[in-house]
């Protein structure tokens, strides 16, 4: 029998992108079968050339992990975050403050913060559900292929980035844009919500399932909470809300771009309908 030939590099690449890995947590590799007892034997006891592999071992770098005191509980996570987003007077204070906090772990993953995109004095805000790979490269709220979708779908209601304000629930990227988890999204929700009410516009429009039960406090599937207006309450204000899929859903569901025609055409004639604070 013939053996396979060895894959190439390209190949590998195109494996590990398949299987979820497009980003790394360190230059170098670890190899996590080597004995941690070996590794901490005395180095008098073996020869000299194992004394020189363990030294190299030792050299080898440990996961990525920040200096400091254990990480919070999730709950304790949860009453930092709700006490920090509650002091940020400002959209840039709260960045700051979203720079700054190690209570989730997606921080110590993710390559930057994602913060948001647009006019912080715009009437419409939209929120998805976390950034994906060229987002957390970039910095911004949808820039991918579903950023393009999204950018054409403002534009068919007279609407750009420079008119709405973006942003995420999750403001970190989960690695290999896994699904964040409930405890990561109670985590994060003070800072949404924070967000929310200084930007204080007057449509909040939820892209996709998660995004949309997390805010508007439904257990409704996305199928069934699009397009029903509802309000959201800022504790100060009440807002009009609704949903709608998410770019990324409609590219690999166009069928569905039809009903988010319907959907983004309420939001127009909403905002037409009740003027209030300038979008640009």
């Amino acid at each position: 029998m013939t053996p396979e030939p060895a894959p190439s590099l390209r190949q590998l690449l195109a494996f590990y992108l398949d299987a979820g890995v497009d980003c790394a947590l360190n230059d170098e590799p670890v190899n996590r079968l080597l004995d941690n007892e070996i590794i901490a034997a005395p180095a008098d006891s073996a020869p000299r050339e194992a004394r020189a592999e363990r030294a190299e071992v030792k050299r080898a770098p440990a996961p990525a992990q920040r200096p400091g005191a254990a990480p919070p509980t999730p709950d304790a996570a949860i009453a930092s975050a709700r006490a920090a987003a509650a002091t940020a007077p400002t959209l840039d204070a709260l960045r700051a403050l979203m720079e700054q906090f190690e209570g989730c772990a997606l921080r110590s993953t993710a390559t930057r913060l994602v913060f948001a995109d647009g006019n912080p004095q715009a009437r419409l805000m939209l929120v998805g559900e976390a950034p994906g790979r060229d987002e957390d490269i970039e910095g911004l709220p949808f820039v991918g292929r579903s950023g393009k979708l999204l950018d054409l779908m403002l534009a068919a209601i007279g609407l750009d980035r420079s008119k709405v304000y973006i942003a995420n629930v999750i403001p970190w990227r989960p690695p290999g844009n896994r699904t964040p988890t409930p405890q990561e999204i109670q985590i994060c929700l003070p800072f949404i919500q924070r967000q929310i009410e200084l930007v204080d516009p007057d449509i909040v429009l939820t892209l996709g399932n998660p995004a949309t039960q997390t805010l508007l406090q439904t257990r409704d599937g996305i199928m069934k909470s699009r397009g029903r207006w509802t309000d959201y309450n800022t504790g100060t204000r009440t807002i009009r809300a609704i949903a709608t899929f998410h770019p990324a859903y409609l590219l690999r569901s166009p069928a569905y771009k039809r009903m988010t025609w319907m959907d983004l055409r309420a939001v127009a004639q909403a905002l037409d309908a009740a003027p209030g604070k300038p979008a640009n």
